[in-house]
């Protein structure tokens, strides 16, 4: 897995805000092919880069060059991690829509979206909270008994 770089964090939180838009649009409409091509976005800054997103994209070119800069970093390893979480939620709300399990759908989308919307308006990653514990606890799990 490629390491990015250290990222501005207001990026992270304009795409988080970006994703809130389309899972609430995903909830309102039903519209699971919506949620499919967030699940695809969600795999490629997972699994290959998180440079690949647009919003961040959006951000970079549009909105950073007219704001107040920051020398403020966050790592990319747990940003990648909570990625993988919406992933994971995202692929679980498309199955169940495209497959008439509307309600395994709607609940999926749901904790998703409640997950993005935490980290737009609040700044609160879950999936980066839960990256630092297991990275805190990893090393205990490993020890022989």
């Amino acid at each position: 897995m490629p390491n990015d770089a250290p990222v501005d964090p207001r990026g992270p939180r304009f795409s988080a805000w970006m994703t809130t838009v389309v899972l609430a649009i995903v909830l309102l409409t039903g519209w699971w092919r919506l949620l499919a091509a967030q699940t695809v976005l969600f795999a490629m800054c997972a699994f290959i880069s998180l440079k690949l997103n647009p919003w961040g994209h959006v951000y970079r070119f549009a909105i950073q060059p007219r704001i107040t800069p920051t020398t403020e970093r966050e790592e990319a390893a747990p940003l990648r991690f909570a990625q993988g979480v919406g992933f994971v939620f995202a692929l679980i709300g498309t199955l169940g829509y495209a497959t008439g399990l509307t309600t395994l759908g709607m609940v999926a989308t749901g904790f998703a979206l409640v997950a993005a919307l935490l980290n737009a308006a609040l700044g609160l990653c879950l999936g980066c909270e839960v990256y630092l514990l297991l990275r805190r606890y990893a090393p205990a799990l490993a020890r022989p008994q």
